[in-house]
């Protein structure tokens, strides 16, 4: 546990990818095999049940410390992060242990059905053998709320290069429905589950945003457009029979879409196709994309109603042929795996399966003309493939880039914060921001965290300390002076938020400091934005 402890705090801690990755692969040539496969586990998002509730936590440390639970809530709202908070209030452990990560999660395993004090006494010899750096770890599996800032790029890298494997083959293999107790260390990285498993899909590939000239790209012509959509990237997978959906991280959603169940008898064996997961209303085999605001009433639920089916119905939007009866065609031209998908979807000629449509342009300035038209028919922008490119895994440039149009936004002004969390903890970096109504009365419409300079993010916070208002819990109102242009994707009504709206990826944009909260817009503004693109969503 010392050993993943350890390298968990370095991989937190650094700011170079070549570090973090230099770190995991030092880990991975010389920890247990068993503690290397649930390494991989976890840094791979691969979720561990919640063995005790976060109330608890609260409670049995405050029990532990000997301090009223109001100093320990304060402390955590100090701190910002539970398993950090805990770890820091706990006296040091006397007795050292030297029980490796697996022996610790099969502990955890173990008690997952026992009773409270069964778990409480547990918990509580475990926290009195730990040093502060492997609670902290700990105190994450207990929660299941383990998370880690590693890109499934680096992971695959790092492990490539610490075992000499290909790192393209290599995510095929880490990827699919596998856990730490159903294939070994030496089976995951050899492969030799992959023929057991029909479930399992291919590594998807990701497309950075363009940020050079269209003339930058060469000709016109050899390059394939399509409409970017804003659903759940996903994997349809036909084999031995059986359908199986995947999401772009590595979740099987079968059981959520039971409607892709209709392609079972008519897809052919052997056949993964990318693409997307679209709520959208269908007439004569075309489809009118519905917000992403309706795909989220169904999204965290395993089982769906009749009604939920009527109201939020979805398509899989076909973007790629990654396997054709049986075979990994990967690496053929995209312009042949396209050839393949068109003659299949056509085969299949059923409304839930659709071919993503091609932008039919001539020059670069033609496809500069036609973006304007995204947002109307509830794409995002534009995906650029070249013609003779391979599939292959991860982000990469070059190949294929994402242009989507330019976000909308609203100036707006700061009316509420809170800490946040990690590194930024002691900072008010949680924003709450409001517009006008008929009134002239605040209403609040929508939360931002990001998007400001570390600089800014101290400037606000010695600002928002010097004009409190009220305190409600972690909660702080502000005086309403503060103005912020909010930039984002998307807006569709809401019953839950007061302003009626909900907004997708809010972020900040600027700082406005040459606007007052006289010059902010309106809620009539936002409602205008519902009636045009309500139906649709932004970039």
């Amino acid at each position: 546990m010392r050993q993943f402890a350890e390298l968990v705090k370095t991989v937190a801690q650094s700011t170079k990818t070549l570090e973090k990755q230099a770190a995991i692969a030092r880990y991975f040539q010389t920890a247990p095999a068993d503690d290397k496969l649930w390494t991989l586990a976890l840094f791979t998002g691969r979720r561990i049940r919640r063995v005790v509730n976060s109330t608890k936590m609260h409670e049995w440390c405050a029990e532990v410390a000997n301090i009223p639970l109001w100093l320990f809530e304060e402390s955590y709202h100090s701190v910002g992060d539970l398993g950090e908070t805990i770890a820091l209030i706990l006296p040091e452990s006397a007795n050292r242990s030297e029980r490796s990560l697996s022996a610790w999660m099969a502990l955890l395993q173990s008690i997952d059905k026992q009773d409270e004090p069964t778990k409480k006494a547990v918990i509580l010899q475990a926290w009195n053998e730990l040093g502060t750096d492997e609670r902290f770890v700990f105190n994450k599996l207990i929660g299941g709320q383990f998370r880690i800032g590693v890109s499934q790029a680096l992971m695959v890298n790092a492990l490539a290069k610490a075992h000499q494997l290909d790192p393209q083959a290599l995510a095929h293999r880490i990827s699919g429905n596998w856990t730490p107790g159903s294939v070994t260390y030496d089976e995951l990285l050899n492969g030799d589950h992959i023929q057991t498993d029909a479930s399992k899909p291919y590594p998807f590939y990701l497309a950075y945003a363009l940020e050079s000239n269209l003339d930058d790209l060469g000709a016109a012509d050899a390059w394939q457009v399509e409409w970017k959509w804003d659903g759940i990237r996903g994997q349809l997978i036909c084999r031995n029979k059986e359908i199986f959906l995947w999401s772009r991280g590595e979740e099987l959603m079968t059981e959520k879409f039971p409607e892709y169940q209709v392609l079972q008898p008519v897809l052919p064996d052997g056949v993964v196709l990318d693409g997307e997961i679209l709520p959208a209303a269908l007439t004569d085999h075309s489809f009118k994309p519905l917000t992403f605001n309706v795909l989220q009433t169904r999204i965290g639920r395993k089982n769906v109603t009749k009604k939920q089916l009527q109201e939020a119905p979805v398509v899989f939007v076909a973007y790629d042929l990654l396997e054709w009866r049986g075979e990994d065609i990967r690496q053929r031209p995209m312009a042949e795996r396209r050839l393949l998908l068109e003659e299949l979807v056509i085969q299949v000629n059923t409304p839930v399966l659709i071919l993503s449509p091609e932008v039919i342009f001539k020059t670069w300035a033609d496809l500069d003309a036609l973006r304007g038209q995204a947002r109307d028919m509830g794409s995002e922008g534009f995906m650029l493939k070249r013609k003779d490119s391979i599939y292959q895994a991860g982000r990469r440039r070059g190949d294929w880039w994402k242009w989507k149009i330019a976000p909308m936004t609203i100036d707006c002004v700061l009316v509420a914060a809170q800490k946040g969390h990690g590194r930024r903890a002691n900072i008010y970096t949680d924003y709450t921001f409001a517009v006008r109504n008929a009134d002239g009365q605040f209403v609040t419409f929508t939360k931002a965290y990001s998007g400001l300079t570390d600089k800014e993010f101290l400037d606000v916070d010695a600002w928002i300390k010097r004009h409190i208002l009220e305190r409600f819990g972690p909660v702080r109102t502000v005086k309403p002076e503060l103005v912020f242009e909010i930039a984002f994707e998307g807006i569709a009504a809401s019953k839950r938020h007061k302003s009626g709206v909900a907004l997708r990826f809010p972020r900040m944009l600027r700082w406005r400091k040459d606007k007052t909260a006289e010059d902010i817009n309106t809620l009539e503004d936002l409602q205008i934005l519902l009636q045009q693109y309500g139906g649709a969503v932004g970039a």
